[in-house]
């Protein structure tokens, strides 16, 4: 059995390789493990940066095998890690539709081919090649293709994310499946030993590409363009779906043992098909709002490495406060990153954060969300969601209007101070850390990664009081744990609105919708996991209901 030792090291020491090796050498000595050079070998499991107390350290976790393994274990899946999925080629006997092509449903659709049961799966975008074009128009010239954007096409919200692979959620499944999965379909076998893996967002593409042509490969079926509009029942038992091509406009059923909804917590026309064809299958649940934080990284390093960035990694920062009764806390930290238009309709204004690889960009952001329950949403949204006999839709439509009142300030704005950008239709609005706090104007904006364009705006007028009170508290919270995050350079960028969903699609014990027979909604979207790794395994355990009943 292998034996686990850490040792610590300096930044600069960390590639030393026979300094590291001498020091897992003495901390094998110090468990009083016996042993001889030659019959050691050491396997990197897990590495951290610790900056904490203005001492920046590497923490390095080992195991040392006292036997020589086979093949070498550095930078490879450990032994820890389970064997790779046999999938099988499936010929189509008994299949499931599965609706969306994200983590949940590539990761569900690897499962249901383990056991030899076919996926259709049906995504309402375009395939990568195609939605990379059309993502860059929202740049270039300002327009949306409602159902090919940042959210929807061909990986889902995920292809285009950045990538982070961390989660909490380790007892939902097997995290280390799915990271030797993505290392398998050509993700950086570092993911398998960081703290907080990261794949970068040039590089989940074509991982995504990869896991879609092994699909195919091995049976399973895509259509793209294809977006479901209704569910297809037989005494509220789904037998299949209704579709129609977004280019198109033509109209096809499809049939199937199960359908495995994983459509993503932006489909809100999902949540409305399902609040007419029953609205118990809903319910409301807690989410988090606010506006995304952008710094200079050089700002960011400095205060986390105590000012001793030379050679170091761009920095990551976790924040949190409770204000009022409510969780303020940053999300979706993107270290050397870039703020993006995460919108799915031109009415709205909806920002994101990503980071590449290298994260290596002049800007390091983070969202700054505060918790919002049901309680929390005006009297309004419920009276309207009561109106369409589906009191759970209330958080839905509070979130649009968020989206559209954060596109008209920008307008408003726009037209107030003359100051377009070149895509000015997309240009959201932002004012200065420190105007925010003292209320007022920022004249001037600081250069940002955002690039639609920012426009001046008095975000502490019209963000709702609940969301900008605690935020300027939370504020002032944050800089005492890292001072100097409040500063001049720092811009607010609005809106952040879809760190998760605000509607849960309900399921049982067997994950299997009380109310529609052989409909099992999985990841984001049915309101049950949040980020990537937690979707992926949130989408297997789906397959995996399935299966069972099958």
């Amino acid at each position: 059995m292998p034996v686990e030792i850490e040792i610590t090291v300096k930044p600069a020491k960390e590639n030393d390789k026979k300094l590291v090796t001498m020091l897992c050498e003495i901390a094998l000595k110090k468990k009083g493990v016996v042993f001889t050079r030659d019959e050691v070998t050491f396997s990197l499991v897990k590495r951290s940066v610790d900056a904490r107390h203005g001492n920046v350290k590497i923490h390095l976790r080992y195991k040392a095998f006292l036997e020589k393994p086979q093949k070498s274990h550095e930078n490879e899946e450990n032994d820890m890690l389970p064997d790779l999925p046999k999938w099988k080629k499936v010929s189509g006997e008994k299949k499931v539709i599965v609706v969306g092509s994200g983590p949940a449903a590539l990761f569900a659709s690897l499962t249901l081919l383990e056991n030899g049961i076919k996926p259709l799966i049906i995504e309402r975008g375009e395939e990568t090649a195609e939605r990379k074009k059309t993502i860059a128009k929202i740049s270039t010239h300002g327009t949306i293709d409602p159902n090919s954007n940042y959210c929807f096409g061909e990986g889902g919200a995920g292809t285009f994310s950045d990538g982070k692979l961390y989660t909490r959620s380790d007892k939902r499944g097997n995290v280390g499946r799915i990271l030797q999965i993505f290392v398998h379909f050509g993700a950086n076998p570092a993911i398998l030993t960081e703290a907080h893996p990261h794949i970068g967002t040039e590089k989940l593409p074509p991982i995504v590409n990869a896991i879609k042509d092994f699909i195919r490969e091995q049976g399973g079926e895509f259509h793209f363009n294809t977006k479901c509009t209704n569910l297809l029942l037989h005494e509220k038992e789904v037998c299949g779906i209704q579709t129609e091509n977004t280019k198109t406009g033509e109209h096809f059923a499809f049939y199937g043992d199960a359908v495995l909804l994983a459509t993503g917590h932006s489909a809100t026309d999902i949540y409305a098909m399902l609040s007419k064809i029953e609205p118990k299958c809903l319910e409301a649940k807690t989410y988090a709002v606010g506006v995304r934080i952008e710094h200079p990284r050089t700002l960011i390093d400095s205060i986390q490495y105590h000012g001793h960035t030379s050679g170091m990694e761009a920095a990551e920062y976790r924040l949190t406060s409770q204000i009022d009764g409510r969780g303020v806390y940053t999300f979706c930290m993107c270290p050397g990153g870039f703020v993006v238009p995460s919108q799915s309709t031109e009415d709205e204004i909806v920002v994101n954060g990503m980071s590449a690889s290298r994260r290596n960009s002049l800007w390091s952001n983070s969202a700054i969300v505060v918790e919002t329950k049901p309680c929390d949403i005006p009297k309004n949204f419920f009276d309207k969601a009561k109106e369409e006999n589906c009191p759970a839709l209330a958080g839905l439509y509070f979130r649009r209007f968020l989206e559209t009142e954060t596109k008209r300030q920008a307008s408003f704005s726009l037209n107030e101070l003359n100051n377009a950008s070149p895509s000015s239709s997309q240009a959201a609005p932002a004012q200065r850390a420190t105007d925010f706090i003292q209320g007022r104007l920022s004249r001037t904006l600081p250069k940002s990664s955002y690039t639609p364009g920012l426009v001046s705006s008095r975000l502490d007028k019209w963000l709702p009081q609940h969301i900008n009170s605690r935020i300027k508290a939370a504020l002032k919270s944050f800089d005492k744990k890292m001072h100097g995050f409040i500063t001049n350079e720092a811009v607010l960028i609005a809106s952040e609105t879809r760190t998760s969903t605000p509607v849960r699609i309900l399921r049982d014990e067997n994950g299997e919708s009380p109310f529609l027979k052989n409909l099992y909604p999985a990841g984001e979207g049915s309101g049950y996991s949040g980020g990537i790794v937690s979707s992926a395994m949130d989408g297997e355990k789906s397959a995996r209901n399935i299966l069972e009943r099958f």
